[in-house]
């Protein structure tokens, strides 16, 4: 599963650029230990930089988030994509659901790193809650795009049940039981598809 809860390949080549490796350091750090809990001298000891050197690459550490944050959007969009099925929008979701319990039961799952920002930034305005919002709006879109593959009359709708059902299973994958989620969220999908497909008749 290539989305947010799945660490980028820490090692370095020399041809490898300091910024990319400031990235993958805040994705380690940021992902496992918070991001408020993560300071800007905790990843230039890591990276082996100077603060200069930091700070030539991210003039603050609110720009470093909203760059974890799109790094992740990148591979999570990248990830679902790949999972589309054009012809049967059922299958879409069970891979989602599949590789989502995958990725719940793999060592260091914290959740969904997007959440976990939100809940970090209250403030609706910070450049860190709009790159949050704008990950969460493309999800809605995919979502949607799937249900109306499916057929269903109100797709927003119907998109807005499978993202509430999707945020669900990936807090309940790191706070209960991973084992039994991959089943259940692709229970919870179909019934969702179904009852927009019955709604369309």
């Amino acid at each position: 599963m290539h989305d947010e809860t799945t660490a980028l390949p820490a090692t370095a080549s020399p041809a490898r650029n300091t910024r990319q490796r400031i990235l993958d350091a805040a994705n380690d750090l940021f992902y496992e230990h918070g991001i408020r809990a993560t300071s800007a001298d905790r990843i230039i000891e890591q990276v082996g930089i100077t603060k200069v050197t930091f700070y030539r690459h991210f003039r603050t550490k609110n720009d470093l988030v909203v760059a974890y944050l799109e790094r992740q959007s990148a591979a999570e969009q990248a990830w679902m994509n790949s999972t589309v099925d054009d012809g049967d929008p059922l299958a879409t979701m069970h891979t989602i659901a599949a590789d989502i319990g995958t990725a719940s039961c793999s060592p260091g799952f914290r959740g969904c790193a997007f959440i976990n920002a939100a809940a970090e930034y209250p403030d609706p305005h910070d450049p860190v809650r709009l790159a949050v919002a704008a990950h969460r709006e493309w999800m809605i879109g995919f979502f949607a795009g799937v249900a109306g593959r499916a057929g269903v009359r109100d797709a927003g709708s119907v998109a807005n049940q499978l993202m509430i059902l999707r945020d669900g299973a990936m807090v309940n994958g790191y706070l209960g039981d991973p084992l039994a989620l991959a089943t259940s969220l692709d229970a919870g999908f179909s019934s969702i598809l179904g009852a927009g497909n019955a709604a369309g008749d």
